[in-house]
């Protein structure tokens, strides 16, 4: 493939960044939002077993095994327009995904059949998560290439989009719980279904004004042009050229085990406060304290990254996490308060590998170039998004599975102590094996360290210059 700046693009900059932080905003209202409290909806509101929710989110898995994967190539093969490859996606589909986001909630359904409430739940999840969020989010996750195409501004368009999920993150995670939950005469934490329907809605709407404002303030400045006479590559094609590349092998199965341990964290997170602790306004500091972490951590990406290496960093910060809940499964901290303090603590692993890792894909989209001679934005991307559903759903159906092996009772105001025993070790015992098992991964396995990063940065640009 050819790559050219577009003419008359403006220089790459603040608005960009800020652009692209948005894009990630308006995607994590729909689904930040689902990771933590979708579940808690479909148990405490609409009275699903939790193995049924987890059967749902290991289904939803293997339709996107052909949704994501079909909507890379339709970014990588459709016609560019006149608003760039990737932005069009943007406007077209933003309001698709914030519609059916506010679908899946609706509190009515509780009244209807089980066999009834099944079928809504499958229906509405699959188009949500399976047609048009991928429609939107693997354009706009490729769309970091064509914004720019140096290292240190797509490592800025990284940490600005962690920054996004953050804000959204601390939106949802604080007024989620305050908000969602109230309190019975009994003094237990209970949700109301109600309000789960009205707070969906506000994020849908806040969704849409986010994308439209990722749309604006974004310029696609590298074009990709076919070579001529180039045909399509065909699916064994594209899985073959994939399964070369360790780099994106690596990065796969380092994201699944970093997001089966976020959303599993964040799943059982409302089970454990509201449960275990009685406490569901320490779960929403929790989500105040892991925001500030992940801001802080934002200031110092670039300059970490720079000196001592993007995998090397994220490496360290990942053993930080594994050793913090290793700890906490073995002293077993009664007091939510204290254990919220170290769980933040122990949450920098995560924060700081999601700062990175968009930046990471975008190395890996360039040694696939330096390996292949051609470059594959919007497939490589789509491979990686469907690891990322892969933990996802791994992380709902083993949530939902956990649950249901402890012997939590959903319909139950008080859970037994044995329950609430195995419930604490499951939050901290699990996310701390991941985290060891993903630093190997991450250590031994993915190949782009810094030296490599830079040389593959060095024949790209020798090859532009040619």
């Amino acid at each position: 493939m050819k790559n050219q700046l577009y003419d008359q693009a403006r220089p790459f900059g603040l608005r960009d960044k800020l652009g692209y932080m948005f894009g990630d905003f308006g995607n994590d209202f729909t689904f930040i939002f689902a990771s933590s409290f979708l579940m808690v909806f479909y148990t405490k509101v609409l009275g699903i077993a939790s193995s049924a929710v987890g059967v749902l989110f290991l289904v939803a898995r293997f339709v996107d095994a052909v949704t994501d994967i079909t909507m890379g190539r339709i970014v990588d093969t459709f016609p560019t327009a006149k608003d760039g490859r990737f932005r069009p996606w943007i406007r077209r589909m933003a309001g698709p995904v914030a519609i059916a986001s506010f679908l899946m909630y609706q509190s009515q359904m509780a009244n209807a059949s089980m066999a009834w409430k099944m079928i809504y739940m499958y229906v509405t999840y699959l188009l949500w998560g399976s047609v048009f969020y991928t429609s939107i989010n693997i354009p706009y996750g490729s769309m970091a290439s064509a914004i720019s195409p140096e290292s240190d501004d797509r490592t800025a368009l990284s940490t600005f989009r962690g920054i996004g999920a953050s804000l959204a993150s601390l939106i949802i995670g604080v007024g989620g719980p305050l908000i969602l939950y109230i309190t019975d005469e009994e003094g237990n934490k209970i949700v109301d279904g109600g309000r789960f329907t009205l707070v969906a809605g506000v994020f849908s709407v806040l969704a849409i004004i986010c994308y439209i404002i990722c749309y604006f303030s974004t310029t696609e400045r590298v074009k990709i042009e076919p070579k001529a006479g180039s045909s399509p590559k065909s699916m064994a094609q594209v899985f073959l050229g994939a399964l070369r590349n360790k780099a994106l092998l690596a990065i796969i199965g380092t994201a699944i085990g970093m997001l089966l341990s976020q959303l599993f964290i964040q799943s059982l997170n409302n089970y454990l406060y509201a449960d275990y602790f009685r406490n569901t306004e320490a779960l929403a500091l929790f989500n105040i304290i892991v925001t500030v972490i992940s801001l802080a951590l934002a200031a110092v990406t670039l300059p970490l990254t720079k000196k001592y290496g993007k995998k090397e960093t994220a490496v360290t910060a990942i053993l930080l996490s594994g050793t913090v809940y290793l700890l906490l499964f073995l002293f077993r901290i009664g007091n939510a308060w204290l254990f919220l303090g170290l769980s933040g603590l122990g949450y920098i692993g995560i924060s700081y590998f999601n700062l990175i890792v968009w930046s990471q894909i975008t190395d890996v989209i360039d040694h696939q170039e330096v390996m292949t001679g051609e470059r594959d934005d919007g497939t490589i991307y789509s491979i990686y998004s469907f690891a990322r559903k892969v933990g996802q759903a791994l992380a709902g159906g083993l949530g939902g599975f956990a649950l249901s092996l402890i012997g939590y009772d959903e319909l139950a105001r008080v859970q037994s102590d044995e329950v609430l025993r195995s419930l604490y070790t499951a939050v901290t015992l699990l996310p701390a094996v991941c985290f060891f098992l993903t630093a190997l991964i991450l250590g031994f396995l993915y190949p782009l360290n810094k030296k490599r990063t830079e040389k593959n940065g060095e024949i790209l640009r020798r090859k532009k210059r040619e």
